[in-house]
């Protein structure tokens, strides 16, 4: 099996990635929401947009 990021033959040790450097690079691409998956829901915009706001609230209150 080739590794997913760069095409090398996987590791048994780091499966399905050739090295920890691939699997870092590929857990950091979930992290950062490259492989997130849009949603059409409006419940999911609402809660989204809650989150930010909470997130936006929090962040006001430590800086002061």
């Amino acid at each position: 099996m080739a590794c997913p990021i760069c095409a090398d033959d996987s590791n048994e040790n780091y499966h399905p990635f050739c090295c920890k450097r691939c699997a870092d690079l590929d857990l950091g691409r979930w992290m950062t929401g490259h492989y997130a998956i849009p949603s059409e829901n409006p419940d999911d915009i609402e809660e989204l947009e809650q989150a930010l706001e909470g997130a936006k609230s929090n962040t006001r209150n430590r800086l002061n």
